[in-house]
């Protein structure tokens, strides 16, 4: 009995090995287009930055902004679940292209993440955490 567990515990393992990697295999190209909203900020081609294109987090990221200035808490509270989701399974796809600018947006995303999610939600603090979070974004952009 203890061999067996053994032999499926290292089995499972494996798989696991085996199916990160081809999910790391699988994210997005660099050199999809730009994601185009109604802002002609938020139609920066990011695919440029060291991370790839970044503009369907940044549409997100936009979204999630607009909410926020309309001082519609519930509803950016809501959009930046997506982000979260989107961006954390991209992780594996974009984290090793550029570790830290990786981190420098993942940390702004958590920022944004806590304001929204406080528990009694401050507009002026959810914009200025949006507004960095913005300003990441943008200094991804490849430089010329």
């Amino acid at each position: 009995m203890r061999f067996a567990h053994n032999l499926i515990r290292r089995v499972a393992i494996a798989s696991s090995i085996v199916l990160l990697g081809i999910a790391a295999g699988c994210s997005k190209p660099a050199d999809k287009p730009a994601v185009a909203t109604g802002n002609a900020m938020a139609t920066l081609n990011q695919a440029g930055s060291k991370l790839g294109d970044l503009s369907e987090f940044r549409a997100i990221a936009a979204d999630v902004t607009a909410f926020v200035n309309k001082n519609d808490l519930p509803g950016a509270k809501a959009r930046i679940k997506d982000l979260e989701t989107t961006w954390d399974s991209a992780e594996a796809g974009i984290k090793p292209r550029a570790a830290s600018d990786w981190h420098v947006l993942d940390k702004a995303i958590d920022h944004a993440l806590d304001a929204l999610r406080a528990g009694s939600p401050n507009q002026a603090d959810c914009k200025a955490a949006m507004d960095t979070l913005m300003q990441a974004f943008d200094s991804m952009k490849a430089k010329p």
